[in-house]
């Protein structure tokens, strides 16, 4: 075999067995150089010989020697396989190539350069090759040899020609002879103009010579007859003569006899086809009433005419398959090939419609989920899937529109999660290099919670940029986990395939034609394994998503920002004509406005990508209880798909892990946030009054509120109820951590200390009105004796003076009685029942820190009154004039002490009337502490200091009897005490009998000054009074007040 296809190779000149493209050689008929090309031109140039066509019949048979070749003129040169080396060093040329790596075999071109016998011989590449380490003097040697096998080459040659010449010399003289008879048919050649001395070259000259005769001649020829059967080729080399007559007769007999010999044939052809158009004429309509079925989309007619189709091409195989070797007659002949005619024609257009079939059925993704539902019906794809079955295809159609269905949903999951998480990180980013908002601005968000529920719109609950972050966020975890976006297709993915898997959904399905697609009606084992794990892969890439987005840092790499959008699916083509395409601009790349780096400024909010910068934990608390209501239901929707539940258990950990994870950055951002808040709480008082409650400001409704809020939004995040609805959520929602209850705890107690610190704080600065913030000039400005407040008093019971320090510390009390006695037990209440957990240890630490800021501010508000009582008392029993022999009045002192505590009355009275008891009843037992210090310095009392301290001492305790305590009646007891104790019997005797007379007095003052003192005197008990004295109650059973200083 391999001889042979040598032998091939070198009778065609070819390298190799199968040439891919047409040989360049061949085309310029040479491979040597340009000094070889050149002389080939000269050769075919040349001047050719009369016995040209006895040369081109020699060159034409096929040569007895194989691996001859042709050379430039067309004559075959005898070119041997083989030979020996001309230089004497080798008896095989070829062997001694191939020993040298040469490819000589491959090539027969190649090898003919190197042997001596072909045209195509090369002495250079010979000598490069088969010499290439020979020395001078094997190159000499080789020379001696080369030229004595030339010499007897030459003899030989020689003693040939010598000994046949004669023959030569008379062949040519025949063949002349014979050439000039035939060509010129007996008549004489043109001489030629003189004549020429012998040459050896005449033969070669001798056609020139002949065609510059027969030029010369032409005119005396062209009349003779003889002419016409001349051997030339003006007359067609003697045919020309009969060729026309031919011609002319035969187109008279076609004339003549032509419609008399084929009328009867056309007739019976025409018989045969009308007959077989009768016979077969469902054949040829069957190609027009498919495509016609096609056009008005009648896939029923279409699916009828084509299984009618088959039918006919069937039972024209079977004829084929009965007749055998047994030639068909012509009925069954023109049956046979309208059945393939029509065959063709249908199985084209049939193709061409399953190619449009299959293209809509793996396209049937990109139609939205919301157009599928209000135009077409939903099982679309299973009326393309049976129109499939019917028309018969090689492909299973239910595996592969449920391929694609997967294919589409991980490329949705993949582009709409990379391009949401991007565009939230610009979003986030423009955010975060913003202006950062005022205490004030924060605070003003927090106060409108007050008004509102947070379960209402959160329009309010923070700035319009950060409720974009928040929505743009939520919209993103709902278009992966609600049962309306991705999440929701990829459940509706699982049912589908499950429903395939288990045969129901190819019940209603059809079999095809004689039953041939009941085949595809059953899914393979293998492709079963790889949908369950596709559905697990489609899972596995929702959870890696959001797990990135709450777990991850913010993404550094935005560069999808410059991609191009991806079309969303059911998206119109005609859509991508508009100039914006409905798209965001600032998701657009403006390399004028690119988006700026992620800042790094110790912010608790930079390392979360899902928390935006400057949020409140107000609007905070509000979105991440959605999102975590989405995170806990989507997993339990993923965790009961039946490859995750039943698969790896290991997919199920990570769903596990993915709530935990969400949940605990959750809750670690949201109290950072909770945190700062609470610092910013104090910049929600307005001094305003709270129209439920009049003593008090609206601070304890708005901190209720905010604690409230946060509670029950923590509460959502920890426990995620509407996750734990589901049923199976058990498995993947998990309790809280008691870590992450700890952190709430004493997140909790550390906010209400703020809040608290921010209170007392507000009370203690005043209020700098030209740019509306706290300063930290105190204002410690004390009520002078006789100084007339009445007009700074006089304030509506609507409105209060906040630049008044006292009437913020009043109001401060008022709140913090309020928090201590409804608000925070209220608050503990909701923590306790939201959380399980009892706070009795918080609650007990809370009441102390309570009482103790609330003694402090106390003792805040009242000492600046207090010392100006002292001062007064002081002065007024160093009076030296201050006992006269027989007293008839009080002492200036007393009027003067009590005025100012008709100031302090009026102030807190107007202020906060529930602490008017608890203000007057302190400053009344310390009036009389001071009265007992200062009557303890005296070393004794006669009659008339007697008296009048008992006046002194009695008219205060008669005016001020409405709000006597136990304490200050134990005081005054001890002042009569030591008063007996610093006198004698004479003095204490006479007192005695002094006695009615100091009553009268005192009944005397007391009428005097009853105008003066009217704030002091209790009220009468009608239904307002009665709620009044209720409220004035509740001094006595508050905190204890000691003395201070």
């Amino acid at each position: 075999m391999a001889d042979f296809d040598r032998n091939v190779l070198e009778f065609y000149q070819l390298s190799t067995p199968f040439p891919t493209e047409w040989p360049a050689e061949k085309d310029n008929k040479s491979d040597d150089s340009d000094d070889e090309l050149e002389q080939k031109k000269q050769k075919i140039n040349r001047r050719k010989s009369r016995y040209q066509a006895l040369e081109r019949a020699v060159s034409n048979r096929q040569s007895i020697v194989q691996g001859s070749e042709k050379s430039a003129n067309g004559v075959s040169n005898l070119v041997q396989k083989d030979e020996p080396d001309p230089l004497g060093t080798s008896d095989s040329v070829v062997r001694t190539l191939k020993q040298l790596g040469v490819p000589v075999q491959d090539d027969i071109r190649l090898r003919n350069r190197f042997l001596l016998s072909s045209t195509s011989f090369s002495p250079a590449l010979f000598l490069s090759q088969m010499h290439a380490t020979a020395d001078t003097q094997s190159l000499l040697s080789g020379l001696d040899v080369l030229s004595k096998s030339i010499d007897q080459k030459s003899a030989s040659l020689k003693v040939l020609v010598e000994s046949n010449f004669e023959r030569f010399v008379r062949a040519k003289a025949t063949i002349d002879n014979v050439y000039k008879e035939m060509k010129y048919r007996g008549a004489e050649p043109p001489s030629p103009g003189r004549a020429r001395g012998h040459s050896r070259h005449a033969s070669k000259s001798s056609f020139r010579n002949s065609i510059v005769g027969t030029n010369a001649l032409t005119s005396p020829l062209a009349n003779d007859s003889r002419k016409k059967n001349a051997l030339v080729k003006e007359s067609d080399y003697g045919v020309m003569g009969i060729k026309t007559p031919l011609l002319d007769v035969a187109a008279k007999a076609e004339d003549v006899w032509g419609p008399a010999l084929g009328g009867r044939e056309k007739e019976e052809n025409l018989k045969t086809v009308s007959t077989s158009l009768d016979r077969y004429k469902e054949y040829i309509e069957a190609s027009s009433n498919i495509a016609d079925s096609i056009k008005r989309k009648d896939y029923e007619a279409l699916v009828e005419e084509y299984s009618r189709a088959r039918r006919f091409a069937d039972e024209a195989r079977k004829l084929v398959e009965d007749l055998g070797s047994t030639p068909p007659s012509e009925t069954q002949t023109y049956q046979i090939l309208l059945a393939a005619r029509m065959w063709y024609d249908v199985e084209e257009q049939i193709q061409l419609f399953k190619r449009d079939i299959w293209r809509k059925l793996t396209s049937l993704h990109t139609v939205a989920r919301t157009e599928s539902l209000a135009g077409q019906p939903q099982d679309q794809h299973m009326e393309l899937i049976g129109l499939l079955l019917e028309l018969g295809v090689d492909d299973n159609p239910i595996w592969v529109w449920l391929l694609s269905r997967y294919d589409y949903l991980k490329g949705k999951i993949s582009s709409a999660g990379e391009r949401a998480k991007v565009e939230i990180e610009v979003l986030r980013r423009r955010l975060a290099n913003g202006e950062k908002p005022a205490p004030q601005m924060m605070a003003s968000y927090l106060k409108h919670l007050g008004r509102q529920s947070v379960e209402s719109k959160a329009t309010g609950l923070d700035s319009a940029d950060v409720i974009e972050l928040w929505e743009k966020m939520l919209a993103f975890l709902s278009s992966l986990l609600s049962a309306q976006g991705i999440l929701g297709e990829v459940m509706e993915f699982w049912q589908t395939v499950e429903s395939f898997i288990d045969g129901r959904a190819q019940k209603s399905l059809p079999t095809g034609y004689n039953g041939e697609s009941r085949e595809h009606h059953r899914l393979s084992q293998q492709g079963t394994g790889d949908l369950q794990k596709g559905t697990i892969e489609l899972v596995d890439m929702i959870r890696a998503h959001v797990f990135e987005f709450f777990a991850g840092a913010p993404p550094e790499d935005i560069s999808l920002l410059f991609s191009p959008l991806p079309p969303s699916p059911g998206t119109p083509k005609s859509a991508g004509l508009t100039p914006s395409n409905g798209r965001d601009p600032r998701f657009n790349f403006d390399a004028n406005n690119l988006p700026p780096p992620s800042p790094k400024r110790g912010e608790p909010w930079e390392k979360y990508a899902f928390w935006p910068p400057t949020s409140n934990s107000v609007s905070g608390v509000h979105y991440l209880s959605k999102m975590l209501s989405l995170v806990g239901s989507g997993a339990s929707e993923m965790a009961s798909v039946a490859p995750v539940s039943q698969g790896d258990p290991k997919q199920v950990e990570m769903l596990k892990t993915l709530v935990g994870a969400a949940r605990e950055r959750c809750v670690t951002a949201l109290c950072a946030a909770w945190n700062k808040d609470a610092e910013n709480i104090k910049y929600v008082e307005d001094w305003k009054r709270s129209k439920e409650m009049g003593d008090v400001t609206r601070m304890p409704a708005s901190f209720a509120a905010f604690e409230g809020a946060l509670l029950s939004g923590m509460q959502k995040i920890l426990y995620i109820p509407e996750a734990m609805a589901k049923s199976g959520s058990g498995d993947i929602v998990l309790p809280p951590p008691t870590k992450l209850l700890q952190m709430v705890r004493n997140q909790y107690v550390t906010t209400l200390y703020k809040a608290l610190s921010g209170m007392v704080e507000n009370a203690e600065r005043a209020v700098k009105k030209a740019d509306d913030e706290w300063t930290t000039d105190v204002d410690l400005t004390v009520v002078e004796p006789g100084t007339d407040r009445a007009s700074l008093m006089s304030i509506g019971s609507g409105t209060v003076d906040p630049g008044d320090r006292n009437v913020r510390m009043l109001l401060t009390l008022g709140n913090l009685h309020a928090l201590r006695t409804k608000v925070v037990p209220n608050l503990n209440g909701q923590f306790e029942n939201a959380f399980s957990v009892k706070l009795t240890d918080e609650s007990k630490t809370i009441k102390d820190v309570l009482g103790q800021i609330d003694a402090r501010l106390f003792q805040t508000y009242t000492r600046p009154s207090l010392d100006a009582l002292r001062k007064i008392i002081r002065a007024g029993l160093a009076d030296p004039k201050w006992a006269p022999p027989k007293p008839t009045e009080v002492k200036p002192y007393v009027y003067e002490a009590l005025l100012t505590l008709v100031l302090v009355h009026t102030q807190v009275s107007t202020t906060a009337p529930s602490m008017t008891h608890q203000v007057l009843s302190y400053l009344l037992e310390q009036i009389s502490r001071e009265l007992l210090e200062c009557l303890k310095a005296r070393p004794k009392f006669d009659l008339g200091a007697l008296m009048q301290a008992t006046l002194d001492v009695e008219f205060f305790a008669q005016t001020l009897s409405q709000y006597t305590t136990e304490r200050a009646s134990g005081i005054q007891g001890e002042i009569y005490s030591m008063l007996d104790s610093k006198t004698d019997n004479q003095a204490r005797a006479r007192l005695q009998d002094e006695l009615p007379g100091m009553r009268e007095v005192l009944k005397k003052l007391r009428e005097q000054s009853r105008a003066e003192f009217a704030c002091f005197k209790r009220p009468r008990r009608t239904a307002a009074g009665s709620i009044q004295g209720s409220v004035a109650g509740i001094g006595p059973g508050g905190l204890e007040r000691t003395a201070t200083g």
